[in-house]
């Protein structure tokens, strides 16, 4: 092996080593942040950004609508959260690692105030992510491994917020 050959091996191994550096161990892709407002509570998200648990930072993972439910008639009751919280409009967050703070920023337009909340994520929560568990969908009446991969967080005024972990074929945890 020539001093060329060599130096180029050695190139590629360089580069080669560098991209496992920002492989993330989740058993998934991404995972979903979402967002929502209760019944007649109208929410603008400013910004919801998040920090994973190697300290990277991905801002505006979501901005924007939150998700709004309006009962049929107009006939909900407007005091407190679901018993079966929906995921919420949100968004994947691409090349994250386990979620361990989210920052958002809300106006409430039924007040109207601007509001902001830091949550921390637990690590009892963060392990829930990575666990598969058997599960049945009613969308397609199938039994499947699923993962709580998606962190659906309530806005509501008063500036109160509110996270639950969940699955698509999971029933939602309180975190």
């Amino acid at each position: 092996m020539n001093r060329l050959e060599a130096l180029l091996l050695l190139g590629l191994l360089l580069c080669l080593s560098g991209c496992t550096h920002g492989v993330h161990r989740l058993p998934y892709d991404s995972w979903r942040l979402g967002l929502f407002a209760p019944n007649y509570m109208e929410v603008w998200i400013e910004s919801a950004d998040a920090v994973d648990v190697q300290e990277r930072v991905f801002r505006r993972a979501m901005s924007g609508i939150a998700a709004i439910s309006t009962p049929k008639n107009l006939k909900g009751n407007p005091r407190g959260w679901p018993k079966e919280p929906g995921s919420g409009a949100g968004k994947q967050v691409l090349g994250a690692d386990l979620p361990r703070l989210l920052y958002v920023r809300w106006q409430s337009l039924v007040e109207p105030q601007t509001y902001e909340a830091y949550i921390v994520i637990p690590e009892a929560t963060r392990q829930a992510m990575v666990v598969g568990e058997k599960a049945f969908c009613r969308a397609d009446a199938k039994w499947i491994t699923d993962y709580r991969d998606m962190l659906s967080i309530g806005l509501a005024p008063g500036g109160v917020a509110r996270v639950w972990l969940m699955g698509a074929c999971l029933p939602a945890l309180d975190v």
